[in-house]
């Protein structure tokens, strides 16, 4: 090899290495907190990790598992994580009851087109309708979600006179197997498989999903921090998209998809997470509403409807700004949106 050879080939891997070291630094870090743990629905967020989605699209992203939506809007409003996974209700409750708080998270995309939550009772107990749970007991912890939403649910379908027992979520579906409660609030996809794990068969259930019976609050959206929005607005941007193009293919292959949950918690029940996130599919991902209203979006009307349902129910120190709680400038294109659910609508058929 020539001396010159020899220079140019050290200019050319100098400047590789250049090249490689400028694009690591370009890639945005995003801290990431779930709602919950590593299960089945996890799978939407770990699935553009393991692709290269995110990578592609020059983000460093990191997911952490999460103990619950009133943590991970704490958290993302703290500045610990810059996006994160939650039930808007609980989004709308700390902004509504943290009005002076510096840096409100912002839902940017909705994911769960409809709240998961449900109230479900044993067959046994003759307990069928939400008229049936007059003067009954039911249990939830006192952060649950399902519980919080009660008083909308009880006032669409006129139930009066209930009596609350708060528990650790790992006590719910054993008291409701035991019948040391009459019923139970919690999202479906969570509690039944819960309650089957406790030798509880499905079909010993009975399950009235908050939107089969007026409440038609929206569930998990994705949010965001202000201070992060503002700062690395295309990286939310690019985020959703990546996002959006995985999502695509959890929903066409949910058992496939566990594969991404199983390389982050070894010790997963894999059928049954494999269940738990088609039942969260069918329910409240490719729901009836989410296909009126399209993957991500939300329903001005409905909103505020929202807004003003969690300000009563939740009994905040001031009414929810609707305004203050949704950013859908970030949304991609209908086009890659609409993409997400026809491959369930059609498998329905």
């Amino acid at each position: 090899m020539s001396k010159r050879t020899l220079i140019k080939s050290f200019v050319a891997a100098a400047v590789a290495v250049s090249f490689g070291a400028a694009s690591a630094q370009t890639a945005t870090p995003i801290k990431f907190q779930l709602d919950w743990r590593f299960e089945g629905p996890a799978a939407f967020f770990l699935a553009p990790i393991a692709k290269g989605y995110f990578k592609d699209a020059k983000l460093d992203v990191t997911v952490d598992a999460g103990n619950g939506s009133g943590g991970a809007v704490t958290r993302v409003a703290s500045g610990a994580y810059e996006m994160g996974f939650a039930d808007l209700a609980a989004l709308m409750e700390f902004h509504a009851n943290n009005p002076d708080a510096a840096n409100k998270p912002v839902a940017v995309m909705m994911v769960y087109n409809n709240t998961p939550a449900s109230v479900m009772t044993l067959k046994k107990s003759g307990i069928k309708t939400p008229a049936d749970l007059t003067n009954k007991k039911l249990g939830a912890p006192v952060f649950d979600a399902g519980r919080k939403a009660f008083p909308i649910f009880a006032k669409a379908n006129g139930v009066s006179n209930v009596t609350w027992v708060a528990m650790d979520p790992a006590l719910r579906e054993t008291m409701l197997a035991k019948g040391d409660i009459d019923a139970i609030t919690g999202f479906t996809f969570t509690s039944l498989l819960n309650l089957e794990a406790r030798g509880v068969k499905a079909e010993d259930v009975n399950i009235m999903q908050y939107p089969d019976y007026g409440v038609k609050l929206y569930g998990n959206a994705i949010i965001a921090s202000p201070k992060f929005i503002k700062e690395n607005p295309a990286a939310i941007k690019a985020f959703l998209a990546a996002f959006t193009k995985a999502a695509k293919e959890v929903v066409a292959k949910p058992v496939e998809s566990i594969a991404y949950v199983k390389a982050r918690d070894g010790i997963i029940n894999v059928p049954l997470e494999e269940r738990r996130l088609k039942l969260a599919i069918d329910t409240v991902i490719a729901s009836p509403d989410a296909y009126k209203e399209g993957f991500g979006k939300v329903n001005d009307a409905r909103l505020t409807l929202m807004a003003s349902q969690v300000s009563d129910a939740f009994n905040t120190k001031t009414r929810v700004d609707r305004n203050a709680i949704w950013n859908g400038s970030f949304l991609p294109s209908d086009a890659a949106l609409n993409a997400v659910l026809p491959v369930v609508k059609t498998a329905k058929k």
